[in-house]
Formats: C-alpha cells, structure tokens, sequence
C-alpha cells in the first residue's frame, strides 16, 4: 500500500528541509506545518498517508497532538520526531498511537526504512478489514481420485509456481474458488494477501471502485478515500470471480491492468502501479459471450493464458462418495454430533443423482442430513432429502422438491428411490418433452410467483445470482415473451 501525502510538522528550518527533499525525491507529496495550529489548519482541508510529528513544537506537545489525530477519519500513521529521545518518551508515545520513533539526526535510509514498514502495515490492516467481512469455511481440501481430478490436480502443480494467469471454468457449485485457492497456496505468492471480487455480487456503479478505489469526494457518498482490490493484492493474488459479469464498460480498463499493471483511482489522475498475479473463474461460455459482443476477445485471450476447466461432479462420480464423507467428518465436528456414517440405502441415493447443484449441492446436503439424523445413528436416505428433477443449462439446481423428513423413522428406513421420490411430468399439454430452456423458464416464473415479484427471494429460492436472474428475465422480454409477476420490491 503505497504512501502518497505526508505532513511534516517540525519547527527546524534544516530537518524539514531535508525531511522534504527526502519524500519529494520518492514521489511523494509532501506538506509542511511548523506549529500545531498550521496542522490542524491542513487536517481539515486534506488527508495524509503519514506524519511526521516533533514532540516539542512551540505551541504544545506532540505527544499529546496524537490524540487529535487519532479521531481522523482516515487515520494516518504517525511518526514521532526528536532530538530528545528516551526511553520512556517513545513508549509513551508508541502506547499513544505512534508507529514509529525516531531520533535526530537521521539519514535518508532510515526514512526509507520507515516508509517500508509502515507502507507493508497499511497493507495489512487493509487486507484484514476486507477478509474480516468474508465469510465461509475452507479447508483447503481438493477432494476426488477420479481420473479427471487427478489430471487437474496435475494441472494445480504445474501452473502454481509461475505467474501466468489462469482463467478458471466450470458449472456453478464445482469447486471453482477451491482450485483458485490451491493455486494461490502452491504458488511462490503463498505468503501475500489473497484477494477475491466477485464480479457478479458488485452492482456496475460500485464495481470500478471497487476493482480500482476512489479519491475522496469522487462521486457521492465518497467521504474518504479508498484503496481497491488491484492495490489490496499487490505482490500477492487476485482472484476475479464470474468475471464474465463484468460490464462492458471496463472491460477496457481491466484489460489496461492486466497488460501494463498500471491504473488510476476513481476521482484520480496518479497512476498507481501493482504487481499481481490475475486468477479467474467463470461459469459461462465466453467464447458465446465473445461471440455475441458481450465480452472483449482481447480481454477473453489476456485471461485464458492457462485454462483450466473443474469438472461437474456427474461426471466423477467416482467422487461423489468420497466427498460425503469428507463433509460428514467435517459437519459432525462442527455440530458435535457423531453420526454412524452412511446407510446403504442412502449411498444408494446419493450415487443415483445427477447433483445439478454439484460439490457446493452434496455439501448443503450433507450439512442438513447431520443435523437431521440422531446422534450413534446412520444418514438415511429419507434425511438427505434430495430434490427430484430439473436443472438449468449451466446446472444450477431450479426445481427443488424435497420429500420431507420423517423423525419417526425405526430401524426400517425407505430405499432410496422411495426416498428420492417420483419424477414429476416433464411435459407439455400435448405430451411433448420440454426443454431445460422451458423447464428453466417455469422454474423463474414458479419463485416469482411464489414470491410475489420479489427477485432477490426468487433467486435465492432458485439457487442462482440476482444477476444471473435479471439477465434471464432481460432474455425473455428480448424475445418477445416476458416473464413478469407482481412487484419488484428487495431487487
């Protein structure tokens, strides 16, 4: 996180002198103040990156001026200068606040020594805030001997230890983060931040902001300013998630990025430069989306340096066993509930469906079938509760009809295709097959109308993105045969 603005509050002529020549000559943007007041008078006109503070100045103590700077906004990090220096002044002031302390007479490589820690620690503090706000458990597991996993993971080692960029694909729920996160973890950035984006969760006048940051004052609601997630990731990882939903109108400055690792913030005319490795994943066809016009074919080419495609989990099913047991071990801990394993009924089930919902689907399964089954007991087919029929074309699970659970259960347990249950009409009024497009397009019209117009519920209930679903409704009035029930209320 590099520094930008520094104030200097020091009343010697010859130190701030030097303390300017030092920060101009590596392109800093320095302001001088020789009493507290002049600083307050900047502090309310503009931000600093850093201070540089003398504990005596002729209007007060800045030891005690720490306080003050403490209440800002955005907190600079405070440097303590002196040519009284003891022991017991630079703890009371790193106890106050300050970064750092240090003595009179200093050399330029000293500062320079300063300006690296502190630029690493804004850094860190940065890279913390945002990874405090994500949620989920990851436990770095690829889990499978299938054939095809074997081979990716083949993939995973060769790749990791380069900085090539690699464009992840692959049905939703397949483990696409997961291979992202292995990448990162074998690579020789492993000890960097790693940052994620979800292209699709951003709205298109929040997403330039948040790839990029803004100045303050760059649009409204822009009190302070803010780094982004290319400055976040420096010398680290990157990760664009569904980086097919990123609007058309910055796909040209991604693509400046990701060529020259240069960019400006929202608001700004400094071009801040970055080192980072780019990792992608998308679950659409963007060759499609290129051909439409959708989607930059340069863009498409910087980032499909390495492809790597992770397989939909009906076609491992070698896997689909082995992964229930990795979350029935990882589900049992978590709720402390010791669970006998699998009964053969429900092994059954579980080899007999197709998971349209794939890993993240057998995960959400499993993680209910353990809190459904009594403690000592086996899992039931009956708890697992699978759906029945349907899923979209990119496999994301639309018809959701779960038998219910019975807690009455003995000994005698349902097989599993009692358990499963029977397969609703997948056909029209004349008798004839309908496609998955017109299974899908039931599905949408079905949650809409069950949640009177509400798109961000109906979403939720279709197992898809709010995106995902304003671009399907967006298609169908496109064709001339919409798709609209009730309200738009919480989209």
């Amino acid at each position: 996180m590099s520094f930008e603005k520094v104030l200097i509050v020091e009343d010697e002529p010859v130190v701030r002198s030097l303390l300017t020549e030092i920060f101009s000559r590596r392109k800093l943007i320095p302001s001088v103040a020789e009493t507290l007041a002049q600083a307050e008078t900047l502090l309310t006109r503009e931000s600093f990156d850093l201070v540089m503070l003398d504990i005596r100045l002729p209007d007060g103590d800045g030891q005690q001026f720490l306080e003050r700077l403490a209440t800002l906004p955005e907190r600079p990090l405070v440097v303590m200068v002196t040519g009284y220096g003891s022991i017991e002044s630079a703890v009371a002031c790193m106890r106050a606040g300050a970064f750092d302390y240090v003595l009179k007479p200093f050399t330029p490589s000293q500062i320079d020594i300063i300006l690296k820690k502190g630029q690493a620690y804004r850094q860190l503090l940065s890279v913390n805030r945002l990874l405090s706000d994500q949620q989920g458990e990851d436990d770095g597991a690829i889990v499978g001997r299938s054939p095809v996993m074997l081979r990716l993971r083949q993939l995973i080692e060769r790749v990791a230890p380069t900085d090539a960029t690699v464009l992840i694909t692959g049905e939703n729920g397949t483990g696409k983060e997961m291979v992202a996160r292995e990448l990162y973890r074998r690579s020789p950035r492993r000890q960097n931040p790693f940052i994620k984006v979800n292209c699709a969760a951003i709205s298109e006048n929040l997403i330039e902001s948040e790839f990029f940051g803004h100045e303050r004052g760059a649009f409204t609601g822009a009190t302070d300013r803010r780094e982004g997630r290319f400055e976040l990731a420096n010398q680290g990882t990157l990760l664009l998630d569904e980086v097919s939903e990123i609007p058309a109108n910055l796909q040209a400055k991604l693509l400046r990025v990701l060529q020259e690792r240069e960019f400006e913030r929202v608001g700004g005319n400094r071009t801040i430069k970055v080192n980072v490795r780019i990792l992608a994943t998308s679950n659409r066809d963007l060759i499609s989306y290129v051909e439409k016009g959708s989607f930059r074919q340069d863009l498409y080419y910087r980032l499909n340096v390495f492809p790597v495609h992770v397989p939909p989990l009906r076609e491992r099913t070698e896997d689909i066993l082995a992964l229930a047991e990795h979350f029935l071990a990882r589900f049992s801990r978590r709720f402390g509930i010791k669970v006998a394993g699998f009964s053969e009924s429900a092994r059954g089930a579980m080899l007999a469906y197709r998971w349209p919902g794939n890993v993240r689907e057998l995960q959400n399964t499993i993680e209910r079938a353990v809190i459904l089954t009594e403690p000592g007991r086996t899992v039931s087919a009956a708890a697992l509760g699978l759906p029945t029929a349907g899923t979209t074309g990119s496999g994301e699970a639309l018809l959701h009809t779960s038998v219910p659970f019975d807690f009455e259960q003995k000994a005698e347990e349902p097989s599993a295709v009692s358990a499963v249950g029977a397969t609703p009409s997948l056909t029209g009024a004349d008798g004839v097959v309908l496609t998955i497009a017109e299974l899908e397009k039931q599905a949408i019209k079905a949650a809409l109308q069950q949640t009177a117009g509400n798109r961000t519920k109906a979403a939720e209930m279709l197992g898809i993105s709010i995106r995902t679903l304003r671009n399907k409704l967006q298609e169908y009035r496109d064709a001339g045969d919409p798709v609209e029930v009730g309200t738009e209320s919480g989209d």
